[in-house]
């Protein structure tokens, strides 16, 4: 095994092992990749190796660090994160819980329903994770455990609609894998719409079997009435600001009108107007969103600079060769590599954050991807479609990582917030079914890639 080989194993073994210290991953990644730059200079010097490292690999981190700072889609970051903190205080949410409650009030499993559309919004409002989730568990647990829910299908719910965030644009995950990939990030908005509306169906179906087949697991309220016109009309004048600066958001990077950047900023601006418009605007309320979109954007950008460190010096060493000749090399078969790797960045959601997978994983199996030969159509409009499919692939398996027992990430931010008479094993339990239902969706997708490329390739007036 040549030196470059044993550094790229010992710094991904490094990185893995640090982990568990505690240390901030931004210090780790950035001190990983600059311990070894040193390391590979000195054998260089001493061991008569030739690892091609020296003093301007760092240096050119400087640059990379420029760039990143310069880089114009960036910038949309902050935007969609302060509107998704907006959104999270304008009482939006709560209204529509109300609201949505009544349409549903006949309707066995109706209040589960009603967590899943609302996580649907939110998902499409805010796409926070840990927002969604803690925000869906403190409205609807009391309302769901007053009426009577089995208690895993009511804590499965609200971590699974929770989790849609990840996917359904304006995710700002999304946003990154975009940046790191070289796509268009409205290609990847779109192309992750019908895949996370079709997770929605599948958990509103899902739902629906429960209330059928064991009634008394989502029963129905004492006072249940049938929706008259009333109703109908609340529930539209709830839902109409959201999904209206929805549609803006969304449908003017759709058609063009405005870049994901520009979008983004409306959508700050609409999620303001809206908790004005819910009488939710003070100075506090401001403070607070800002303090927090300080505080996520600086934790997000403190890794992209830590990760330009790790991944420069990775890169010098070849390991993004190594990795592409190791992963080619395996006897699957172009669809069993792709397995392969959905299960590898599954089990890394365990334990990392999906900025870090997205900053250091991502870009190493990119090219994996591209050399499969994979033949998929992108109707001669979509640029890269596989790697467009691959992403949302990507966001699928780590979306159900994160429901997946021991350690999701969501099944904590939900355990949180839930009184203390809630045990673990009940949200373990709850979120199985979810996540067979995850299963089934990406299988989906993996069997019909043009799920996720078909609406880009209307979007652009392919004819399709």
């Amino acid at each position: 095994m040549e030196a470059n080989e044993i550094l790229v194993i010992a710094m991904f073994g490094s990185f893995i092992l640090l982990l568990f210290t505690g240390v901030p991953v931004a210090w780790v990644l950035g001190g990983v990749g600059v311990i070894f730059a040193g390391v590979g200079y000195l054998a260089d010097i001493y061991l008569d190796t030739f690892t091609g490292l020296d003093m301007t690999t760092l240096g050119l981190v400087v640059n990379r660090v420029y760039k990143i700072m310069d880089n114009w889609i960036l910038v949309a970051l902050p935007m969609f994160i302060f509107m998704g903190v907006m959104l999270d205080k304008s009482g939006v949410a709560e209204r529509l819980m109300n609201a949505m409650q009544d349409m549903f009030g006949k309707v066995r499993g109706g209040l589960a329903i009603t967590v899943i559309s609302i996580g649907i919004i939110l998902a499409a409002s805010t796409g926070i994770i840990g927002a969604s989730v803690v925000l869906l568990a403190v409205m609807s647990l009391p309302a769901m455990q007053k009426q009577g829910y089995n208690m895993p299908l009511a804590l499965g719910t609200i971590a699974s609609a929770g989790t849609l965030g990840i996917l359904i644009p304006p995710s700002i995950m999304l946003v990154i894998m975009a940046d790191q990939l070289g796509l268009s990030v409205g290609d990847l908005f779109m192309g992750a719409v019908f895949p996370g509306l079709i997770l929605g169906a599948l958990y509103i179906t899902y739902i629906l079997l429960v209330g059928l087949l064991k009634p008394e697991y989502a029963p129905l309220p004492e006072d249940a009435k049938a929706p008259d016109w009333g109703v109908v009309i609340n529930v539209f004048k709830s839902i109409l600001p959201t999904v209206l600066l929805i549609v803006v958001v969304l449908g003017s990077i759709f058609v063009g009108i405005a870049t994901p950047t520009e979008a983004s900023g409306v959508g700050a601006l609409g999620a303001t107007m809206l908790a004005w418009y819910n009488g939710k605007l003070s100075f506090t309320v401001i403070k607070e969103a800002l303090q927090s979109t300080y505080n996520t954007t600086a934790y997000i950008f403190a890794i992209f600079i830590g990760a330009t460190c790790f991944a420069l010096v990775l890169r010098e060493l070849g390991g993004d060769e190594l990795i592409e000749s190791f992963l080619t090399g395996l006897p699957f078969g172009p669809y069993g590599i792709i397995l392969f790797i959905l299960a590898i960045i599954f089990l890394l959601g365990f334990f990392l954050d999906w900025i870090e997978i997205t900053l250091i994983v991502l870009p190493l199996l990119a090219p994996v991807i591209s050399a499969l030969g994979l033949d998929i159509n992108g109707y001669g409009v979509v640029d890269n479609p596989e790697l467009v499919w691959f992403v949302m692939l990507v966001a699928m398996a780590l979306q159900t990582s994160f429901l997946t027992p021991p350690v999701g990430f969501a099944l904590f931010y939900l355990k949180g917030v839930c009184p203390p008479g809630v045990k673990l094993t009940d949200i373990y339990k709850g979120v199985v079914p979810f996540i067979i239902l995850q299963l089934i969706g990406m299988t989906t997708l993996l069997l019909w890639p043009q799920i996720s490329l078909w609406l880009p390739a209307i979007a652009y007036g392919s004819g399709v």
